[in-house]
């Protein structure tokens, strides 16, 4: 008989490996795990992470903000916000601008004996309606031929201590209201009236480009008609200014490529809503047509001009600025400074040479008050 090297003989070989068969056979199966259980074991896991990051904000705060006195409990310090960001530093061109509009503006209003109001005729030629202005004015006036001119024209002004009111016009500009009136209403008023506004539109926001960066940012940004009316103080400030000019002389421009920037609309209208936004109404006194819509303001003809038409002028009291993009949207302030609501305009344009006699002839009718 056949022997196993350990003496076993053949059969009983055969009978303890079917044996050993038997019992692996007869031992439990473990069935895989089921895609559910990994599952759950992820979202444990996170869950983990969520509250572990939790707990490490409690312990570790950020700057920013507490967040965890539901799992913290009570007793945490209040809300922790950021520092604001530090202020931008000023170049020194700017710092010395600065600190003059700080000084000048701060200056006390020293009228003198006989405090007078300078009123600038920025035209190209000949005052058409020069006889309506010798009625407004009694005297004989002088011309000077758009921001270097208004600046030509504020320096040549200034010239005169006596000057403390500053009033720009053109050839197509008439007075709605009596020299007195005009006076009062100026002199009266330690205030500059600057069209002024913040138009989100293409004609506004939409010609502010990023060279004006870092001394004049998007939401300095201002817009409005060029016909101004300020006092001595603003005046010294536009003249003496060379930051703020330097950046509109050489990027704002028209066309395509600047995004069509008249400097006229926003020097002066930027400029001294940075500088003494305060010290500025939003609207202009001097009257203009914009209801048709076009490119340039209505235009009077002789037909035009009436005693209602004036008086209708006159009794304005809401200033009015519509934005340039598509959803026109209207913008009304009542004409008031230091809460005392007044008429809004004393100038009016664009008036044709035509108008002249018939302006004459109503003129005396419409200043008696």
């Amino acid at each position: 008989m056949f022997q196993s090297p350990s003496g076993e003989s053949a059969g009983q070989a055969r009978k303890a490996g079917g044996q050993d068969q038997q019992r692996k056979t007869m031992q439990p199966t473990v069935p895989p795990r089921s895609r559910g259980a990994k599952r759950r074991v992820w979202i444990a896991a996170l869950i983990s992470m969520v509250f572990l990051s939790v707990l490490a904000a409690c312990i570790y705060p950020p700057t920013l903000l507490r967040v965890c006195p539901l799992f913290c409990g009570t007793g945490l310090p209040p809300l922790q916000m950021l520092p604001p960001p530090p202020p931008r530093i000023l170049s020194d061109p700017e710092l010395s601008t600065r600190v003059l509009v700080r000084d000048v503006v701060s200056m006390p209003v020293n009228l003198t004996v006989t405090p007078k109001i300078a009123f600038m005729f920025l035209t190209p030629g000949p005052l058409p309606l020069v006889g309506l202005w010798e009625e407004f004015f009694r005297v004989d006036w002088g011309k000077i031929s758009m921001v270097d001119a208004e600046r030509r024209l504020l320096t040549n002004a200034l010239q005169d201590p006596d000057n403390q009111h500053f009033v720009l016009l053109s050839e197509s500009c008439i007075p709605v209201r009596s020299f007195d009136f005009v006076y009062d209403y100026l002199i009266g008023r330690n205030v500059s009236f600057v069209d002024c506004f913040d138009d989100p539109g293409p004609h506004g926001r939409g010609r502010y480009t990023k060279p004006f960066s870092p001394e004049i940012q998007v939401e300095e940004w201002r817009k409005g008609s060029q016909w101004f009316t300020v006092k001595r103080q603003h005046a010294l400030l536009i003249v003496a200014d060379y930051v703020y000019y330097a950046k509109f002389k050489n990027i704002c421009r028209p066309g395509a490529e600047t995004h069509n920037c008249y400097a006229d609309e926003h020097y002066v209208q930027t400029f001294l809503h940075m500088m003494d936004p305060s010290g500025i109404s939003t609207w202009s006194v001097t009257h203009v047509d914009w209801s048709e819509g076009k490119w340039h303001p209505k235009k009077y003809k002789k037909e035009d001009v009436s005693i209602k038409l004036l008086k209708t002028i006159q009794a304005i009291d809401e200033s009015v600025h519509v934005s340039s993009d598509l959803k026109k949207q209207q913008t009304r302030l009542p004409c008031a400074v230091d809460g005392e609501r007044k008429p809004c305009f004393l100038f009016a344009r664009k008036y044709t040479p035509e108008t002249l006699n018939i302006l004459l002839n109503l003129f005396p009718n419409i200043t008696k008050t």
